[in-house]
């Protein structure tokens, strides 16, 4: 579990305090929901990269969370996360004990992706690429 208080802001991303964290639940609806053993939430409704490995080895694996095309997500359950980027374009990585990659562009139209965690955090990405970004006091950070 990670030791860092909160996450921490960089130029052009943030670093989720997610390290450590394991995905003890996944959900599909309309969205892919990955939830973690420490009170965050990552939730994803744009299709999502999934691969494992480098690209030289195993090419990715596009999830459509929208139409429940997401059976390849399911190896996620039980891996801990080594790597939570947001990036201020609007895009997320995860890096996972497993050696699977995760990645969710953002998307022209609609919010991509959030992630919530515990004292009011919140990452959304914003339509057309951009991130929003609320800390337990409300505010927008983005």
């Amino acid at each position: 579990m990670s030791t860092e208080e909160g996450p921490v802001e960089h130029e052009d991303r943030w670093i989720l305090n997610l390290r450590g964290m394991i995905i003890t639940k996944i959900s599909v609806d309309f969205r892919l929901v990955l939830i973690l053993d420490s009170g965050w939430e990552v939730a994803l409704e744009a299709p999502v990269s999934l691969s494992h490995g480098t690209a030289h080895t195993s090419p990715s694996v596009l999830l459509t969370p929208e139409s429940q095309d997401v059976a390849p997500a399911h190896a996620l359950c039980g891996a801990k996360i080594l790597s939570a980027v947001a990036f201020k374009s609007g895009a997320l990585r995860l890096v996972f004990d497993t050696g699977h990659h995760l990645t969710c562009s953002s998307d022209p139209s609609f919010e991509a992706w959030q992630v919530t965690g515990p004292a009011g955090w919140r990452f959304v990405s914003l339509p057309a690429g951009d991130l929003g970004v609320w800390s337990g006091s409300g505010t927008s950070e983005s």
